[in-house]
């Protein structure tokens, strides 16, 4: 077995695991975004699209929760 073949197997394996890490990640952000307590991450998403100082901001500067 020479270097070549090791650096293939290392390139597949290393490409399969940040393919599983992605997925688990993607997983993570839509599983907390369903929870009350989750952040929409799309809303902040728009900030760069919508950066004028006439614009409406993306949430409210100071949030105060009632208990």
């Amino acid at each position: 077995m020479d270097i070549a073949n090791i650096q293939g197997y290392a390139y597949v394996f290393a490409l399969a695991f940040l393919v599983i890490v992605l997925y688990a990640y993607i997983y993570h952000l839509y599983k907390n975004r369903k929870n009350a307590d989750g952040t929409d991450y799309e809303e902040y998403s728009n900030m760069a699209l919508h950066d004028d100082l006439s614009d409406t901001p993306v949430a409210d500067r100071y949030d105060v929760k009632k208990k």
